[in-house]
């Protein structure tokens, strides 16, 4: 086998490798099944209807440089995730509203899908020399070192919406 040979094998087990890759969903739907509950107890059983969000993990944010710092800051980078937390539904039955069973109605529990931004916390470390000092013969001063993090992010809008039928 040549060189070329094997450079063109592994070129096509590649190209097959990326087409061959599935499509990132934003969600998984997932129906959760209650009625053995509803068998087993002889009680009506709530109908849940959700959503698995998906994480989708983004570049890290590169760390930037300050002027009169000699580290980077943040030192451990910050990680962005995005996710979509799907569309919600509990719908339950809820007997004798109002004390006869002519007036049987339906509880309902809606969140719709909503779009959700994180962002981990980073790590910001401070050296304990500063920059070369002109006025010490180029001799760096001493300061107190610094440690901490940033604060994590959470992004998002949700909303639900309760109603009676």
């Amino acid at each position: 086998m040549t060189a070329r040979g094997s450079i063109a094998a592994l070129m096509t087990c590649m190209a097959a490798a990326g087409a061959a890759t599935p499509a990132v969903a934003d969600s998984v739907p997932v129906g959760v099944p209650l009625d053995a509950v509803k068998t087993t107890l002889g009680v009506d059983t709530p109908r849940v209807a959700t959503a698995v969000p998906v994480p989708v993990v983004g570049a890290p944010e590169a760390p930037r440089l300050h002027t009169g710092d000699l580290l980077p800051s943040p030192l451990l980078p910050v990680v962005p995730i995005d996710t979509e937390l799907g569309r919600t539904l509990v719908t339950s039955p809820v007997p004798n509203l109002l004390g006869e069973p002519s007036t049987d109605g339906e509880g309902s529990l809606e969140a719709p899908a909503t779009h959700l931004v994180t962002r981990t916390p980073g790590a910001v470390l401070g050296a304990p020399l500063t920059m070369p000092n002109g006025s010490n013969f180029g001799i760096p001063d001493l300061t107190a070192p610094k440690l901490g993090l940033t604060v994590p992010e959470l992004i998002g809008t949700p909303a639900a919406l309760l109603g009676l039928r």
